[in-house]
C-alpha cells in the first residue's frame, strides 16, 4: 500500500469525525429554524413568499463565497466585540456552521410548507369539527400526514450539507475536504479520490437511512423507523467518538481539542507531562505545494523540540493572515511582498531590505505579530513564457512583452489578477492582454506548456520553471516587490520562548535552489513524492 494511501487512512477518523460534527450541528440548527418558520409561513400567508425567497437567494450564492463572507463578517463582529471582552472565532467551526446552516434551510423549509399545504382540507376541517385547537390539528393531523414530505426535505438537505462541507477547508475547518484541497494542489490524486469517495459514501449512507425513515413514515412501519434511526445514531456516534477511541488505542499522551488535529509526531520523552503541557501550536498553510512542505517542516521541528502542534491547512491568503492576528493560527510562512501589497496597501517599489524592515515593524506595531526572520529564499511572482515562443518573439523582459500582449493570453493562479501586484505590474508596463485565465496553482504550468496561455504569473521558487524549461522575463522597472519568505508568529506564540527557540534554526537556512528542489519532488510528473517526504528531505538539508 502506498504511503499516500496509508496516510489517508490514518487521518480518516479525524477528518470523518469533523465532517460529521459540522454536518450534524448544521442540520440540527437548520431544522430548529426551518420547521417552526415553515409552520409560521403556512399560518401567516404574507410571510410565506418572503421566507422562501430569502432562503432561495442564499442558495444562489456560491458555497465557497458564502463561507468566505461568514469569515469576513465574524472578523468585523469580533473587532466590535473585543472591547467588551467577548472573543469570537472567525475561522474554523463557527463560520462553517453558519454557512452550512443557511444552505440546509431551503429544502427543509420548502418541503415542510408544501407538505402541510397539501394535506387534504377535509381532514383539517374534520379535526376542527371534533373540537381540536389549531395547535392540536397541526400536531395530530397536519404534521403526521406531511411527515414523509418533510423527511424528504431533510434527506435532500443532508446530502447537500455533506457535499458542501468539503469546501470548508479554506476557512480553517478540518473535514474530508482536506484530502481534496491538498490533493488538488499537490497532484496527490490518491488523496483526491479518497476524500471524494469518503464524502460520497457518507452522503449515500445518510441518504439511505434517512430514506428508511421516510419510507417508514409513508407506510407507518415502526420497525423500519427504529432500524433506520438506530443506524443513523450508530453512524453519528461512531464517527464522533472514533478519533477518541483511536487516540486511546495508540495511548496518545497529548489530547488536543476537538477543533484541531494534533500531529502524530508528539513530543517524546519521559519528562513530558500532559497535565502541565502548554497549548498546541497551530501551524497554518496556504493552498500550494511550498506552503504544505514548509508547514510540515515547521511542525516537525517543533515536535522534535517537545512542542505539540496542530494544523490548519489550505487557507486563503487573507484568511490565514486574519487567523494569525486573531491567534487562531500561531505560525506560518508568508511573503514580504504579500504583506506589503495586500495588507499594508503599499504599491510603490522598494529595496528588499527596506520592504522586510517595514513589514516586520508594521506587523509588530499594528497586530503584535512577530516576524522571526526570513528563511533565506524568495518566492516572487514572475512572468514566464515557453522558451521557444519567447525566443521567436525576441522577448527578454516584461517591457519586450508589452507590445505583443494584445495578441496573447496570460494565465495566473486564482488570486493573482485580483491582487495589487497585478495592477501595479499592468500599469507599469502597459500590459493589455487579449485574455486572462485563472487556474489552480497545480494546473497553470500545464496550461502554459499546452499552449492554452502564452504567458504565466509563475512563482520564482517553483521547481517546474526549470523542469519545463520556461523563460522568466526580467522586470527592469522593478514593478514586482520582493517576496522574501518570512516566518511569522501570532501575538500568542510570540510570547512563547520555546517556540521561537525551536524555530530559530530555520532562519536563513533554506536557499531558493533547495526550495525549488523540494517543491519539484512533489510536483513532478514522474515519481512524485508525498509532502511528508519532501519535508523530511528539506529537514535534512536544513541540518
Amino acid at each position: 500500500m502506498s504511503e499516500n494511501l496509508v496516510s489517508a487512512f490514518e487521518l480518516l477518523p479525524v477528518y470523518l469525525s469533523k465532517h460529521l460534527r459540522i454536518t450534524v450541528i448544521a442540520l440540527a440548527l437548520g431544522m430548529t429554524i426551518s420547521l417552526p418558520l415553515a409552520v409560521l409561513a403556512v399560518r401567516v400567508k404574507p410571510l410565506r413568499y418572503p421566507a422562501l425567497t430569502v432562503v432561495g437567494v442564499i442558495q444562489t450564492i456560491p458555497s465557497l463565497a458564502l463561507l468566505a463572507l461568514m469569515v469576513a463578517l465574524l472578523v468585523v463582529v469580533g473587532s466590535i466585540a473585543e472591547p467588551l471582552g467577548v472573543e469570537i472565532q472567525a475561522l474554523g467551526t463557527t463560520p462553517t456552521i453558519i454557512a452550512l446552516t443557511l444552505y440546509s434551510m431551503l429544502p427543509m423549509l420548502r418541503n415542510t410548507v408544501t407538505g402541510i399545504l397539501e394535506v387534504d382540507p377535509t381532514l383539517t376541517e374534520a379535526a376542527r369539527a371534533v373540537g381540536m385547537t389549531p395547535f392540536q390539528s397541526l400536531w395530530k393531523v397536519e404534521l403526521p400526514l406531511a411527515l414523509p414530505v418533510i423527511i424528504a426535505g431533510i434527506r435532500t438537505a443532508t446530502v447537500w450539507t455533506v457535499g458542501i462541507a468539503t469546501l470548508a477547508t479554506p476557512v480553517g475547518q478540518e473535514c474530508l475536504g482536506n484530502y481534496i484541497f491538498q490533493g488538488l494542489h499537490t497532484k496527490n490524486w490518491t488523496w483526491v479520490a479518497f476524500g471524494s469517495a469518503a464524502a460520497a459514501v457518507l452522503a449515500i449512507s445518510l441518504d439511505l437511512f434517512i430514506g428508511g425513515l421516510q419510507k417508514a413514515a409513508e407506510e407507518r412501519r415502526r420497525g423500519l423507523a427504529l432500524v433506520s434511526a438506530a443506524a443513523l445514531a450508530l453512524i453519528f456516534v461512531g464517527g464522533l467518538i472514533g478519533p477518541m477511541v483511536v487516540r486511546g488505542l495508540r495511548a496518545d499522551p497529548v489530547a488536543g481539542p476537538i477543533d484541531e488535529r494534533i500531529d502524530a509526531n508528539r513530543p517524546k520523552g519521559a519528562d513530558a507531562k500532559p497535565q502541565a503541557a502548554p497549548p498546541a501550536v497551530i501551524v497554518g498553510s496556504k493552498t500550494f505545494t511550498e506552503q504544505y512542505i514548509l508547514a510540515d517542516l515547521i511542525a516537525g521541528v517543533l515536535n522534535e523540540r517537545g512542542v505539540a502542534t496542530a494544523r490548519k491547512e489550505s487557507l486563503g491568503s487573507t484568511v490565514i493572515f486574519d487567523g494569525l492576528r486573531n491567534n487562531e493560527v500561531d505560525c506560518y510562512v508568508d511573503y514580504t511582498g504579500t504583506i506589503w501589497a495586500n495588507h499594508m496597501g503599499r504599491e510603490e517599489s522598494a529595496p528588499p531590505w527596506r520592504v522586510l524592515s517595514e513589514v516586520a515593524g508594521w506587523l509588530a506595531e499594528r497586530h503584535g505579530i512577530r516576524c522571526l526572520g526570513p528563511l533565506g529564499f524568495e518566492n516572487a511572482y514572475a512572468l514566464a513564457m515557453r522558451r521557444d515562443q519567447a525566443e521567436r518573439l525576441s522577448i527578454e523582459t516584461i517591457a519586450d512583452l508589452a507590445p505583443h500582449a494584445p495578441r496573447l493570453k496570460i494565465g495566473g493562479d486564482y488570486e493573482f489578477f485580483g491582487r495589487p501586484e497585478w495592477r501595479v505590474l499592468r500599469d507599469a508596463y502597459g500590459l493589455r492582454f487579449d485574455q486572462r485565465k485563472s487556474y489552480g496553482s497545480t494546473f497553470m504550468y500545464e496550461a502554459l506548456v499546452d499552449g492554452q496561455v502564452d504567458a504565466l504569473s509563475a512563482f520564482s521558487s517553483d521547481g517546474r520553471i526549470a523542469a519545463y524549461d520556461l523563460k522568466v522575463l526580467d522586470d527592469p522597472r522593478q514593478a514586482i516587490p520582493s517576496y522574501d519568505a518570512i516566518l511569522l508568529l501570532s501575538p500568542r506564540a510570540a510570547e512563547r520562548g520555546d517556540v521561537a527557540r525551536a524555530l530559530r534554526p530555520l532562519i536563513a537556512a533554506i536557499d531558493v535552489e533547495t526550495m525549488r528542489e523540494a517543491n519539484l519532488m512533489v510536483d513532478r510528473e514522474e515519481d512524485p513524492q508525498p509532502i511528508s517526504a519532501a519535508a523530511r528531505w528539506l529537514r535534512q538539508r536544513v541540518d
